[in-house]
């Protein structure tokens, strides 16, 4: 039944009735520990407490997680919530930013990411990185592939070169595009193509694990949804880290998602279960778009 009142003439108006609002979520809520499930029996990755700070800054706060064998796990939360610091940790990008101090144990395959003995050369040569904007050198298709392998000294014949350079190619799903023009400027490609470029040079030097931020960010959905294939291929042979601000593209790709929120790690569980039963206030609110 509508609730009527009466108007300035005396006439019966209905009440308007008040948009409703959304329900109030404390984004400070203090995070006490991971909910979920943060580790995995077959990790390739481990960390353990991790803390990062830029100065005085802390950016991190205490994160444990797994990331187990030929698993893609996708990281997401608002901006600024820390997840790309973190995926810079794991190859230690965040050693060419100054005042950056990453405390903890992190460790591929049980070996220190962080040891005083680590060489980072080989370390990201086992773990590569695709960034969120194409990178592509300003060199030739071709010698954008062959560059990791010949400075790595994995092959330095012309013809191994070439099987790598193809290899790569095609397990970038970038092969028959390219084949005919291996000559030309890789910067001459589509966005798409340059990103699938980027992922050939990462997997050229026969890397373990790659990570990924925000890979997709600055393409079309067509190109967009060729490297969401790619990612799938890719994890038969290699463990993967995705950044994504696109819950989507979380859910399309990866089988284990971890939501960050003002530096914790808040919530980590099977990609159907974070998206569709949250165990955590914080990833109900966000995943429901009640803030983010």
């Amino acid at each position: 039944m509508n609730t009527m009142t009466l108007d300035a003439t005396g006439q019966a108006e209905p009440v308007q009735p008040k948009p409703l609002e959304k329900e109030a979520v404390d984004t400070k809520t203090k995070v006490r520990e991971t909910v979920g499930k943060p580790f995995c029996d077959s990790a390739k990755l481990r960390m353990r407490n991790v803390n990062v700070f830029y100065g005085e800054a802390q950016a991190i706060h205490d994160v444990s997680l797994d990331i187990g064998r030929n698993e893609v796990v996708a990281m997401i939360g608002p901006s600024g919530c820390g997840k790309s610091t973190f995926l810079r940790c794991l190859n230690r990008m965040n050693d060419t930013i100054e005042g950056c101090r990453v405390e903890g144990e992190l460790a591929l395959d049980d070996e220190p990411i962080y040891g005083p003995k680590v060489d980072v050369v080989p370390l990201r040569a086992r773990v590569g990185m695709v960034f969120q904007k194409p990178n592509p050198f300003p060199k030739s298709i071709y010698e954008n592939v062959a560059y990791g392998p010949k400075i790595h000294g994995i092959a330095s014949r012309r013809a191994e070169l070439d099987e790598i350079v193809e290899n790569s190619l095609r397990r970038a799903g970038l092969w028959n595009e390219v084949k005919d023009r291996l000559d030309k400027p890789g910067t001459g490609l589509s966005g798409g193509q340059q990103q699938r470029l980027c992922i050939a040079r990462a997997i050229a030097v026969s890397p373990e694990v790659i990570l990924m931020d925000e890979p997709c960010s600055a393409l079309d959905p067509i190109a967009t949804a060729r490297i969401e294939e790619l990612i799938d291929e890719l994890r038969e042979n290699y463990t993967i880290a995705i950044v994504t601000h696109s819950m989507q593209q979380a859910a399309r790709v990866s089988q284990r998602t971890a939501y960050f929120h003002l530096g914790h790690l808040v919530e980590v569980n099977d990609t159907e279960t974070v998206f569709t039963n949250p165990q955590h206030e914080l990833t109900e609110a966000y995943i429901t778009g009640r803030f983010g």
